[in-house]
């Protein structure tokens, strides 16, 4: 059961769909019509889908990393042993069963669900690798960033099924390109919550592989090879809609409190934390 708290958790994430997205539908977000008119599917995948990724993420939590205190260590197992029989039970499945009764499960949307459990799967695999100072592979860290925004293609999917229109490949493939860059941004400024929360995070995995010194220098590479593939995608884009779009990032990057003449903004890679289970033992003693 699709809990209140993830809907309302899922909000931000429908409004920027809304904003980012519909235009690539041929829909005005301004016109309320345009979203109460399939906000009820929507709404409802987004919030399965936070909610399945909020329980994700309470299986990478350990009664060390600051998020559970003395006394807890039992109450901890007991909800990390029902959160595992949940996850090994295929747990979209509820949610292609009302999409399929509703002649909206495609093969593709399928497809897209599935990877959601593959990233799923991965974050716990490489969050569980770092922890346990375990080797971790440069291959899984890529294919996770890539699978992290599986949630926006299958809102994007969804909205081609409900307007009964056919999927447009190059939008597809460019939007694609555009999450990698906001999930990587995200990801940098998330990083310090994200080591004291054990969750999934590209610069986390690359200080581990690379080490502190080089990781940086190794992730702006990657940044700099997604730009170029975006410059290059967004040419071919209509010329009104990849207007529409760079003023839509540009309101984004605003909202999110930074001034650049980019229309992503500019990257900040903060200061790596070399020793992360002091970090957090030190958070932790300074809070208590």
């Amino acid at each position: 059961m699709v809990g209140l708290d993830s809907m309302q958790m899922a909000n931000s994430t429908l409004e920027d769909f809304c904003r980012s997205y519909f235009m690539f539908h041929g829909l005005d977000v301004s016109k309320p019509q345009s979203i109460f008119k399939y906000l009820p599917i929507l709404s409802f995948t987004e919030s399965y889908i936070y909610q399945l990724d909020k329980m994700n993420e309470k299986l990478l939590q350990t009664p060390y990393n600051g998020k559970c205190v003395f006394g807890e260590k039992d109450e901890w197992q007991r909800e990390t042993k029902l959160l595992v029989s949940c996850f090994s039970n295929d747990p979209v499945r509820p949610l292609a069963t009302i999409l399929e009764h509703k002649g909206l499960l495609t093969e593709r949307i399928r497809e897209e669900l599935r990877l959601g459990e593959e990233y799923w799967a991965l974050e716990r695999k490489l969050c569980s690798a770092l922890t346990n100072k375990e080797k971790i592979l440069v291959e899984d860290v890529m294919k996770a960033i890539h699978l992290k925004s599986f949630d926006y293609r299958v809102l994007n999917l969804l909205l081609y099924q409900l307007q009964g229109t056919k999927v447009e490949e190059l939008h597809m493939e460019f939007l694609s390109i555009s999450e990698l860059l906001v999930e990587v941004a995200d990801d940098l400024y998330d990083y310090e919550d994200d080591v004291l929360e054990n969750n999934f995070n590209i610069l986390r995995m690359f200080i581990r592989i690379y080490g502190p010194s080089a990781a940086p220098s190794m992730l702006a590479k990657c940044i700099g090879e997604a730009e170029d593939k975006y410059a290059s995608l967004q040419k071919s884009l209509d010329p009104h809609l990849s207007l529409s779009y760079q003023k839509r990032c540009a309101e984004a990057t605003k909202e999110g409190g930074k001034v650049s003449d980019h229309p992503l903004g500019t990257w900040s890679i903060p200061t790596v934390i070399q020793d992360e289970e002091l970090y957090r033992l030190k958070l932790k003693s300074d809070i208590s």
